[in-house]
């Protein structure tokens, strides 16, 4: 991934979250084009236009009306074009139940959303960093649950 310049995609149905996400990652040094969605259903039908380009980094919150995250996580490893997306889930949920099924349905790894700003950009800038093709490979587990 190019971390000269990243194009990152986040999905969640809440507005102050997605307000925060952007005002956080314009704080960060790398350069990023942020695409913000407001259900799993608007992410997905962009994913699926012909010739989009498509993100480096997905983050995807599961719990959204229309299609929630868990939906898009399945319908995205399931499609030929998008099934090596890097998906970051980004929830406020700590379900042993909802990592377990966000790991093996094939999200890369699993963020809890922090509870402040400074712990955001802190955790953005984390995971946009994150050299994706030796965590991918070396996944388990352990590595999979992100802990800041």
């Amino acid at each position: 991934m190019d971390t000269n310049f990243l194009s990152v995609a986040l999905a969640d149905d809440d507005e102050d979250d997605r307000l925060l996400f952007d005002e956080a990652i314009k704080q960060l040094s790398i350069k990023t084009e942020l695409t913000l969605f407001k259900d799993g259903q608007e992410l997905m039908d962009y994913l699926l236009i012909p010739d989009v380009a498509h993100p480096n980094l997905i983050f995807l919150d599961l719990n959204m009306p229309a299609k929630n995250g868990m939906q898009c996580l399945q319908e995205i490893r399931q499609n030929t074009a998008l099934k090596d997306l890097i998906i970051a889930i980004y929830s406020t949920s700590s379900s042993e139940q909802d990592i377990e099924e966000t790991f093996v349905n094939g999200a890369n790894i699993y963020i809890n959303k922090p509870t402040s700003f400074s712990k955001l950009k802190e955790v953005i800038e984390r995971v946009l960093h994150l050299n994706w093709q030796y965590h991918t490979s070396n996944m388990n587990r352990n590595t999979f649950l992100f802990r800041f």
